[in-house]
């Protein structure tokens, strides 16, 4: 059996409440899921406490709860849920440290490919980054999950072209015109973000 279609397969048996296959399926998903969070973390080491191991397992222990929400299609599902828990985590994060100070000397940055090279980012900024995103996936959301997986998790266009199971260039004409999506749904209210190319 080919690797994906056994972790696929695992995904079936931890949907049917098979507790064994739930351990299997989390030794196999760990490095990637930490890889993840590591990568998006790094733009956020001064604003956020999280590690990449606690990401990991908050992330996991929401795919997993006990809400019913363990059917997974695939593979591609499986890591689309994945960045999802990651962003909500992030951004719930960056809330609560914001209720307890607001503002701050954090640099103001463009919104670009190599995301994850970012020293500092403007908590208020992510989180309308975030609250925007909400309005372009009722417009397009594949384009909402490409700026997710990019901006929030830090995913190469490659690495979002697997994860979408689209090609890299749908992936680059959906994040220029996320880009460009945002840029004109920030600009309205405020000044804390200039879309564009690094």
């Amino acid at each position: 059996m080919e690797p994906r279609d056994d972790l696929t397969a695992l995904m079936g048996l931890v949907s049917k409440g098979d507790r064994d296959a739930e351990g299997v399926l989390l030794n196999r998903v760990y490095g990637e899921l930490r890889s993840m969070a590591t990568a998006r973390l790094r733009s956020y080491h001064s604003m956020v406490t999280l590690q990449p191991t606690m990401l990991v397992h908050e992330a996991y222990l929401k795919l997993s709860g006990g809400n019913g929400a363990k059917a997974w299609d695939d593979r591609r599902h499986y890591f689309g849920a994945a960045a999802r828990a990651m962003r909500n985590i992030i951004v719930d994060e960056l809330r609560r440290r914001a209720t307890h100070k607001h503002g701050g000397d954090f640099a103001r940055v463009e919104l670009h490919d190599g995301v994850g090279a970012v020293d500092e980012i403007d908590a208020d900024w992510v989180l309308d980054i975030n609250d925007a995103l909400g309005a372009l996936e009722r417009e397009d959301e594949r384009a909402a999950r490409v700026v997710e997986l990019r901006f929030f998790v830090g995913l190469t266009e490659s690495e979002t072209a697997e994860a979408l199971g689209v090609s890299d260039r749908t992936v680059r004409r959906d994040w220029l015109y996320a880009k460009a999506w945002l840029k004109d749904a920030l600009d309205g209210s405020s000044d804390l973000v200039a879309v564009g190319d690094a």
